[in-house]
């Protein structure tokens, strides 16, 4: 049986559908969270929280059936990873060697914000530019004027030909029309 025909059986209450498809990947799994975190207890915990995320995410219809159930469960691991490291960045630092010192993953000597942090970053940063140019063209004009050109509401009724009103208007419509279109995306 393939993946999405488990998938299938197990969103319509066909629990032993899911334990075929744990079966199949367990071992996939765990191995990859076990080589992340070289704690067999922790990895243990992991590989739980994992499942428990599946499990919950497929019983609220929360997976597109694309056919590549197999890339989304890495996913779903390797963002609980990252959760975890997040938590306790000093205390969970990776290394290779079996040596005390590691000065690749010493965060004291990092110079810049660490490249994940930095992609999360440039993610945000992409996403939020998504969602300004969908807005209509009154509201996005005000938006970007107050917050990238930095002009007060007064300077934006002047250039944009109306009052101080209407620009606070369209400034109000853009920021609920922005928290509506997060939420849909979440």
């Amino acid at each position: 049986m393939t993946d999405e025909s488990l998938v299938n059986m197990y969103m319509k209450g066909n629990d032993s559908a899911f334990d075929v498809l744990m079966k199949r990947y367990e071992s996939k799994v765990f191995s990859y969270i076990l080589y992340s975190v070289k704690n067999q207890e922790l990895a243990e915990d992991l590989f739980q929280d994992v499942f428990v995320k599946v499990v919950v995410r497929l019983r609220n219809g929360k997976y597109q059936e694309n056919g590549k159930f197999q890339a989304w469960l890495m996913r779903v691991a390797h963002n609980l990873l990252i959760d975890h490291f997040r938590k306790e960045p000093e205390e969970n630092i990776i290394s290779k060697d079996e040596t005390e010192v590691d000065l690749f993953n010493d965060p004291s000597l990092a110079v810049n914000e660490n490249r994940e942090q930095e992609m999360i970053s440039q993610q945000l940063i992409a996403d939020v530019k998504h969602l300004i140019s969908r807005l209509p063209e009154n509201q996005r004009q005000v938006l970007t004027m107050r917050y990238y050109d930095e002009l007060s509401f007064k300077e934006i009724a002047e250039l944009t030909n109306c009052s101080i009103n209407t620009a606070l208007g369209r400034m109000r419509y853009a920021l609920i029309n922005l928290k509506k279109m997060a939420k849909d995306i979440a």
